[in-house]
């Protein structure tokens, strides 16, 4: 297969969560049919609610900056499947993602004839399996692993993990996960591995209780985030004073949340320097000065737009809340256009009720995906929160819709997905010349 027969099979498999069937049976059995190849680096290991893949970023900037040959593999992707992979902050060639998209989907096929699969792999258990032979090949020293939901049951759980971390947990893929904190909590746990260290961002009671009990199962020491502290100085930088000492670095990521993921960040970097690997204290606030996370807080000039874009995932309502407390904070008295389009199986309403009163005008739309709700759907749930919304069928209308309503000191914040988030990005950058604006400019 060449690259664009690779993706046309892996979008054959299915919507990615649609028909995503978590389990490990089947991820085993493929990686077993390859050699193993997840069994020859070991791994940072991260699962989350949100800000797992804002951490996995910084982490792996922070093993660059240490000169540690570095692997990245993160879920969804924005515009380009091979975003998800990366070797050396390079995302894998297309040529190289054919080659080993074609030899996965070989190995499923023989599985299955021999009997030894029911089914060919899924969408997601084949792209991890791409991506741990592209490290395997690379030689990486250390791959950072964002897991793709839940934890105990994603594919990506088959790896070999030096620390696991878990970020903040809320409620989201409930059909999946459970419909507690304390449940949620417990699938994101079975990450954690006998005798590994865990580090874990700040928790509700319930969640962190859930996460704590399966670490004392395992004797997996577990190192808190709570109780450690930052400072936001006048320039925006950010001073982190842990136990392991201080760091004074100015965040590339926007969002006073960061500072939360970068605590997290420093510990599992100085879990990884009592393991034995060479990170200096230069190396970690240097990676925290470079990382770079598209579609989370990106703010974006077009040429065909009246007005700066932000646009934001924020697709539940724990980002959407850190979506409202940023524009609280950095655009009060602004006027601001929201775009918002989300997945149908989404709290939309509860997503809503936070960020339509930041808006003067709000424009319901939505992704080009299966799995994505309705303008109309989105009209009918939130009539009671805002009567005015309008509606556009598709990004394109609704970005033009913006651009006629905002003023050039205004802002269009374009949230509630990253499917929507990513078919932005490709907009913009095939349909206009754009400029991405300097994290560090508001970074906090």
């Amino acid at each position: 297969m060449n690259f664009a027969e690779s993706v046309s099979y892996l979008h054959s498999l299915g919507n990615e969560v649609l028909a995503m069937k978590l389990g490990l049976e089947a991820v085993q059995v493929l990686a077993s049919a390859l050699d193993s190849p997840q069994q020859k680096f070991p791994a940072i290991h991260i699962a989350g609610t949100n800000g797992k893949g804002s951490t996995a970023a910084m982490t792996e900037a922070i093993l660059r900056a240490a000169k540690i040959r570095a692997g990245l593999f993160t879920s969804p992707h924005l515009i380009s499947i091979t975003e998800r992979i990366r070797f050396d902050g390079s995302e894998i060639s297309e040529g190289d993602f054919a080659r080993l998209a074609t030899a996965v989907r070989q190995a499923g096929a023989r599985l299955v004839a021999d009997g030894k699969l029911a089914a060919s792999p899924t969408f997601f258990e084949q792209v991890t399996m791409i991506a741990y032979l592209h490290f395997a090949e690379r030689e990486v020293e250390l791959a950072v692993l964002e897991v793709g939901m839940g934890g105990r049951l994603d594919a990506t759980n088959i790896c070999q993990p030096a620390v696991t971390a878990i970020t903040p947990i809320g409620f989201d893929h409930q059909k999946y996960l459970g419909n507690t904190l304390a449940t949620i909590a417990g699938e994101k746990a079975g990450i954690i591995k006998a005798n590994v260290p865990v580090i874990v961002a700040p928790q509700s009671d319930e969640a962190m209780q859930a996460i704590a009990a399966r670490a004392e199962d395992l004797n997996a020491p577990l190192v808190s985030v709570t109780g450690e502290s930052f400072t936001v100085k006048n320039n925006g930088a950010a001073k982190y004073r842990l136990n392991y000492g201080e760091y004074d670095t100015l965040l590339n990521l926007r969002g006073r949340h960061q500072t939360e993921n970068a605590m997290t960040t420093i510990l599992i970097a100085e879990q990884l320097r009592q393991l034995g690997w060479k990170i200096d204290r230069q190396a970690i606030q240097e990676g925290l000065a470079n990382a770079n996370w598209p579609g989370r807080l990106q703010l974006i000039e077009s040429p065909k737009l009246t007005a700066p874009v932000l646009v934001d995932g924020a697709h539940n309502p724990a980002g959407s809340e850190t979506l409202r407390s940023f524009l609280a904070e950095n655009y009060a008295g602004v006027s601001i256009t929201l775009i918002f389009g989300t997945m149908a199986d989404k709290a939309a309403i509860e997503m809503a009720e936070l960020l339509f009163p930041t808006a003067q005008h709000v424009i319901l739309t939505q992704a080009d995906n299966p799995r994505a709700a309705s303008p109309q759907s989105l009209v009918e749930q939130t009539k009671t929160l805002r009567q005015d919304a309008a509606c556009a069928d598709n990004l394109a209308e609704a970005l033009a819709e913006a651009a006629s309503i905002t003023p050039a000191d205004g802002l269009i914040v374009v949230c509630g997905s990253l499917y929507l988030a990513g078919e932005l990005l490709h907009h913009l950058t095939t349909n206009a010349v754009f400029s991405v604006l300097p994290e560090s400019d508001s970074a906090i």
